[in-house]
């Protein structure tokens, strides 16, 4: 390599110096590279300013203002609101937003009054009394005003140090979690994006664990050579954690699957058969509340078994049916789940936050924090102290937790149990009511908030009262395969759905049913 050369100053002067008082340049850096490295000329300040708005903050009212009046206006509406979406929305909305991007800034409160305007046929009243499809709550007051604050405070919340304020409040808001529902004391809570995340979280948390326990180290070396995990699960075993255990590198077809009862449960007795031909690590999977039928997994009759083994995990899903721990009256439905080492839930399907709002629920914070902790130069931790990245994948992210803390000081203990109740009470009359009615019947125990209904034990007449109610608008309720047999899946999970509500409801299904067995006669 050449050595070191001096390249003379260009005749100019230098900082008001003539050009020969500057020292020359010594370098072994090659001419091209000192052209990307030469400092580029400073920009004047009017170039810098230019499109800043003089008092920039004060940009933030107007749109602001005008876009809580329309969220207040749409929220008043949902008592009465067509629930389903304009069934021309799809093809409709896309034309009014399509249109070339402007070259020039648009003002901030007409974009607002024009996006609204154009995609509302396409809203679904989701955080209304009457909506009842894919277990999906509403939203509580103020864990919706929290969620304002959220992004208005806009908050990176990967760390305790830009954030004390976010980290502060996932700490205590997890902490009243884990007493609420039950779990043993020393569980971490992580708050991810939903119900899927969480359960990927916790089956990093798994992964790590019980190769560990094995002697291997999956963080450093992958899962190539590793020690082979035995995963047991129902056959009913939800898409969402069979999406984690792709997203961890175990396998959608991998495993066992554990024969199921009549109302989905996992059977004990075929769990312990199938894993007493299995050595090596375990991971067992739970399901608290079928997607389907509202049924739990027998917890306290499996957890002393897998407890028993010697290298095991045990994983709840409690997607939605968790929440019956917070309930005195429902608690046994879900069990001790102090026993579990992981369980994951979503707190906008039963504590009604906002999106997005998933928990994961980890006893061993030791490996979960060997999981999902990362080390940065530009990321000090602090000893002692909770970064809530170290409990969840995301880095940065949104500030999860102010809703939940919302949600659950408006509501307390008695609140949160009444509405839990509430909505299974409404789910129960529902069931009762329709089941009165000759040709429609209820295929599953209705034991929680779901309710299965089939009308005129035929999957085409079924479908045809699906689409009448959606059609209708008074309610929304999707459909479902369960054990073959066609139905419409009633998930009650908001926090506003009275009995009047469910009446109504029950009457606009009713009126579907008669009108569906009349065309089918002709």
């Amino acid at each position: 390599m050449e050595g070191a050369r001096s390249t003379p100053a260009p005749a100019q002067t230098v900082d008001g110096r003539p050009a020969e008082a500057v020292p020359a340049v010594t370098s072994s850096v090659s001419p091209a590279a000192s052209a990307w490295s030469a400092a580029p000329a400073a920009p004047s300040a009017g170039r810098i300013d230019a499109g800043l708005p003089t008092r920039p903050f004060e940009g933030y009212r107007r749109p602001l203002e005008r876009a809580a009046q329309i969220a207040l206006e749409y929220l008043e509406s949902l008592p009465e609101r067509h629930v389903g979406p304009d069934p021309t929305a799809a093809e409709m909305i896309p034309l009014e937003l399509s249109r070339p991007l402007a070259d020039e800034p648009e003002d901030p409160e007409s974009v607002i009054e024009e996006l609204a305007a154009a995609v509302e046929p396409g809203l679904t009243a989701m955080s209304g009394p009457r909506y009842f499809g894919f277990v999906i709550g509403g939203t509580l007051p103020a864990a919706l005003a929290a969620d304002w604050l959220v992004s208005a405070w806009d908050q990176n919340a990967p760390m305790r140090l830009p954030s004390p304020a976010a980290a502060a409040v996932e700490l205590v808001a997890g902490q009243w979690l884990v007493e609420l529902l039950g779990f043993a004391p020393e569980t971490s809570v992580g708050f991810a994006t939903g119900a899927t995340t969480a359960n990927l979280t916790c089956m990093t948390a798994a992964r790590h664990e019980v190769l560990r326990r094995a002697g291997w180290d999956v963080e450093a070396n992958g899962l190539a050579g590793a020690p082979a995990i035995t995963v047991g699960a129902g056959d009913e075993i939800n898409p969402s954690m069979v999406k984690a255990l792709r997203m961890v590198g175990l396998g959608a077809r991998t495993g066992i699957r554990v024969p199921t009862d009549d109302q989905g449960r996992m059977r004990a007795d075929g769990l312990r058969e199938a894993l007493a031909r299995t050595s090596g690590p375990v991971i067992v999977l739970l399901q608290l509340g079928n997607v389907n039928s509202g049924a739990f997994d027998p917890l306290d009759e499996i957890a002393p078994f897998v407890r028993g083994l010697p290298n095991a995990w045990l994983h709840v899903d409690g997607a939605f049916g968790l929440w019956a721990a917070a309930s005195p009256r429902l608690r046994s439905l879900a069990g001790d789940l102090s026993a579990v080492d992981s369980a994951a839930t979503d707190a906008h399907k039963w504590l009604n936050t906002p999106y997005d709002a998933g928990l994961a629920f980890v006893r061993n914070e030791a490996a979960l924090r060997a999981a999902m902790s990362i080390s940065a130069a530009y990321l000090p931790a602090v000893p002692g102290e909770r970064d809530p990245m170290e409990y969840v994948p995301e880095m940065s992210r949104r500030a999860r937790g102010f809703g939940v803390y919302a949600a659950l000081r408006s509501l307390g203990r008695r609140g949160l149990a009444e509405m839990i109740e509430r909505d299974c009470d409404v789910a129960a009359f529902m069931a009762q009511r329709l089941a009165a009615r000759p040709g429609i019947r209820i295929l599953n125990d209705v034991v929680l908030n779901q309710v299965l209904v089939r009308f005129g034990d035929d999957d085409a007449t079924t479908r045809e009262v699906i689409g009448r109610v959606q059609t209708d608008g008074t309610l929304w309720a999707g459909g479902t395969v369960w054990h073959g047999l066609g139905a419409m899946r009633i998930s009650v999970s908001g926090w506003s759905t009275s009995r009047a509500d469910a009446e109504r409801s029950v009457e606009a299904i009713l009126r579907a049913f008669d009108q569906a067995t009349a065309a089918s006669r002709g």
